[in-house]
């Protein structure tokens, strides 16, 4: 009944959000699959942080996204999640909500999650703020100054904004958890932000496909046509290392972080 359940709430959610434009069809019915597993099979601890990163996460890109169209040029993606940025985000959730499920009573798998959603929530809030920075900002790997929304750029202002959102779910994760110390899981779902959001940072300046658009002179990650029409030719980076691989790239690390703070939590 509980999976019934969750595979309903899963459905009203995914189609509510494909109504007013967060998703794409295609990012709808995966987030029906994973949110249905994972409301089913977590009960609503796991999918009250779901919920927590998509309803905030969802909410800035819409609330902000007249000033992220000043940059789509440099984003592959808009604001409309499609099934692969679904995936990126909640794929690991759904395997360690499985996993849970396999092995009940083991604690690991439900603070790698709260790393998780606490990383890929860090990220986003760091994506959507971080342009609101009055300084531009540098990239990661050497400090250099570089254009807002250049991937591997990091500011203080996104920095701020990565720890409000990891601390956000760190704080709901903490109403589900019990039998041990609440400053150090708050503190671990700061550094899991921080280190998946860092993580991710680095991995834009130096492996992500990053193509150059010769009609406006400009770098960017969409391919195979930048917003202009023109197409655009890999500059650096691994061909097959989008930003989704790089999203979810940032929820492992965030997970991994968590893990080494649960050592210290029970």
């Amino acid at each position: 009944m509980q999976l019934i359940a969750g595979f309903a709430l899963a459905a009203l959610i995914s189609t509510i959000a494909w109504r007013v434009r967060a998703l794409s069809p295609s990012g709808a019915w995966v987030a029906l699959v994973m949110g249905g597993l994972l409301f089913g099979l977590g009960g609503f601890p796991w999918a009250a942080l779901l919920l927590t990163f998509f309803v905030s996460s969802s909410a800035f890109s819409r609330t902000f996204a007249r000033r992220k169209n000043l940059l789509s040029e440099k984003f592959s993606k808009g604001s409309q999640r499609d099934w692969a940025q679904v995936l990126a985000n909640g794929g690991l959730g759904t395997v360690l909500v499985i996993a849970q499920t396999l092995y009940p009573g083991r604690d690991e798998f439900w603070l790698a999650f709260v790393g998780a959603m606490a990383a890929v929530n860090a990220d986003t809030w760091g994506t959507e703020l971080g342009v609101f920075s009055p300084a531009p900002p540098r990239l990661i790997t050497n400090g250099r100054l570089v254009e807002r929304g250049t991937s591997g750029g990091v500011s203080l202002v996104g920095y701020l904004a990565v720890m409000g959102g990891a601390l956000l779910v760190g704080t709901v994760a903490a109403l589900f958890t019990s039998g041990g110390n609440l400053l150090i899981l708050l503190t671990g779902t700061v550094a899991a932000g921080l280190a998946g959001s860092s993580f991710d940072s680095y991995l834009g300046a130096t492996f992500q496909a990053i193509y150059y658009c010769s009609n406006c002179q400009k770098e960017t990650e969409r391919h195979p046509l930048h917003s202009c029409g023109s197409k655009t030719n890999r500059v650096r980076g691994l061909p097959w290392l989008n930003n989704d691989w790089v999203n979810l790239a940032c929820s492992l690390v965030g997970a991994f972080t968590m893990l080494i703070f649960g050592g210290l939590f029970f």
